[in-house]
């Protein structure tokens, strides 16, 4: 990426989840959220940060906001365990985008956590999904997919019969996953603003979430939950007076 975007490198980076770029955080012990901001001088913002996420979706304002529209045609080449999550990564100069603000936003990315991060009125789901967008301007939005248990997820499948077991383990896709059929038929969404949920949790990150969850059967579930061999979600953070719309 060249130099004149280095602060979404940044950005896009630790919204992957590198372990290279922090291997000592975690999701629990020492390394745990709560003491991200005490980790590195690099993560203060995860401690003293007024814009975070996750966040629990409680009051939210209506206004005139067009559903989500996204293009998604070329899906995911590569599906990486880092440790931290499984991640499903793009080719490069992929025409994966969506169009929000009147600008397109590419696909840089997807990835899961269970249980889900952000909360819909004191609700906890039980996967969510993740696709990281970033515009010709490198600011980072972020799609949001809710996950209940029920009937199996046909395209998870896809990624979940390849998904690597060891850590800093990549496997390539062979098989066409197609993101339109991991995200809801109907696509409107809370819209709030807020930040990477992984150090160095930095701010100014649009975030959609989804109103419409799908579904995981619970073997897909739990095969994701062994493969991490532990919860990979951050605490939902305070509002500090946030506005959500919808």
């Amino acid at each position: 990426m060249k130099a004149y975007v280095s602060k979404a490198a940044v950005l896009v980076l630790s919204l992957m989840s590198v372990s290279a770029w922090a291997s000592h955080w975690s999701y629990e012990g020492e390394g745990a959220p709560e003491h991200w901001g005490e980790i590195d001088s690099n993560f203060k913002t995860c401690q003293t940060g007024m814009y975070q996420s996750p966040i629990n979706i409680e009051k939210t304002l209506k206004a005139h906001i067009l559903p989500l529209a996204t293009h998604y045609s070329d899906g995911p080449v590569m599906l990486t365990n880092n440790g931290h999550t499984i991640q499903a990564g793009e080719k490069d100069g992929t025409k994966d985008t969506i169009t929000l603000d009147n600008q397109a936003w590419t696909l840089q990315q997807f990835h899961f956590h269970a249980p889900a991060e952000n909360m819909i009125h004191g609700k906890n789901f039980a996967l969510e999904m993740h696709l990281v967008h970033k515009n010709a301007a490198g600011e980072i939005a972020v799609v949001a997919v809710m996950f209940n248990t029920g009937k199996a997820n046909a395209e998870l499948d896809k990624l979940w019969s390849v998904m690597p077991q060891k850590v800093e383990q990549s496997t390539s896709l062979t098989t066409h996953l197609d993101l339109n059929k991991l995200l809801p038929h109907e696509k409107t969404y809370w819209r709030y603003s807020g930040s990477l949920t992984t150090p160095p949790c930095s701010e100014g990150v649009i975030w959609i979430v989804m109103q419409h969850p799908l579904t995981l059967s619970v073997a897909q579930l739990e095969k994701f939950t062994r493969t991490m061999h532990h919860d990979n979600n951050r605490p939902v953070q305070p509002l500090h007076g946030r506005t959500v719309v919808e």
